[in-house]
């Protein structure tokens, strides 16, 4: 990302955090960013294509936040319990960002935002399964889901207090506090029956895909992050070859999932692509 992109997408959030969305004029985020209107136009189309980019900004600001752990020598409840202290951490930071998408009416969801809302919606989910399972490993296996929608509503319950007054709270032992709540729920449901299996779950997803999304969308979301991701790599080593034709099968009407498969394959391996390799197995119901 440029220097002046950057500098605009900063400016931005900080003047929607203070004035709203809606209010907020692309005249008045080029004056605060020191650049002429025509310059801001350089960078993105639209107040809406700013807002996408903002949003995406900001989810990449929290995956960086939680792969600071990802090759420390800690244990797997270690690992998950500071990576939710730097989710809080990086939610509280912002929280006048935050708050202003809760309140704001006027904010577009057009189709582009929408895909990726719900890109990082998928990945929050994946990502407190995953922290769940390498817990609490096989014999939790067929509650994870379940446990997953609980931490997701217990941790989106005490953000909502964070934001409100975070200096009354220390991150840490919130996210202590939070796993010996799951510690709880873990040992109870190992005498009971899982409410939601991976089946149930992957067709959760479908319909909400279906009411909520274009055809496609979220496919074209996913390969978009990927190639920005390749565009940063020195040494593309042919991944570039194995996105576009992962692109050009994804596009027929009817896709081969042989060579979805072994195109994802290329990406195997790397772990900045584990997320978006997860992601499109999930899309097209195959395990990797």
């Amino acid at each position: 990302m440029k220097e002046k992109e950057k500098l605009v997408i900063e400016t931005a959030i900080k003047l929607f955090a203070a004035k709203g969305f809606a209010a907020t004029s692309i005249q008045e985020i080029a004056d605060e960013a020191g650049i002429s209107k025509g310059a801001f136009y350089l960078y993105f189309k639209s107040k809406d294509d700013l807002l996408y980019s903002t949003l995406q900004y900001y989810f990449n600001i929290i995956e960086k936040r939680l792969s600071l752990y990802e090759d420390q020598a800690l244990s797997p409840r270690e690992k998950f319990v500071y990576q939710l202290k730097e989710l809080i951490g990086a939610l509280s930071e912002h929280k006048e960002f935050i708050i202003m998408q809760a309140r704001e009416q006027a904010i577009p969801l057009n189709d582009t935002v929408k895909e990726l809302l719900f890109r990082m919606h998928m990945e929050s989910q994946m990502f407190y399964r995953e922290g769940l399972l390498s817990i609490y490993g096989e014999k939790l296996e067929p509650f994870v889901w379940d446990l997953s929608t609980m931490l997701d509503g217990i941790f989106h319950s005490y953000i909502k207090v964070i934001l409100v007054d975070a200096d009354s709270f220390n991150f840490q032992e919130i996210a202590e506090y939070i796993m010996r709540r799951m510690d709880s729920l873990a040992e109870g449901l190992s005498t009971d029956l899982p409410l939601l299996s991976e089946q149930t779950v992957t067709d959760l997803l479908n319909k909400t895909k279906a009411i909520f999304l274009p055809s496609n969308g979220t496919l074209h979301t996913i390969l978009q992050a990927m190639k920005k991701e390749l565009e940063n790599m020195d040494d593309k080593n042919g991944l570039d070859v194995s996105l576009e034709v992962l692109a050009a099968e994804a596009a027929k009407v009817n896709p081969r999932i042989p060579v979805i498969q072994g195109m994802l394959s290329n990406f195997q391996g790397i772990k900045t692509f584990d997320k978006y390799r997860q992601e499109i197995a999930a899309l097209y119901n195959f395990k990797l």
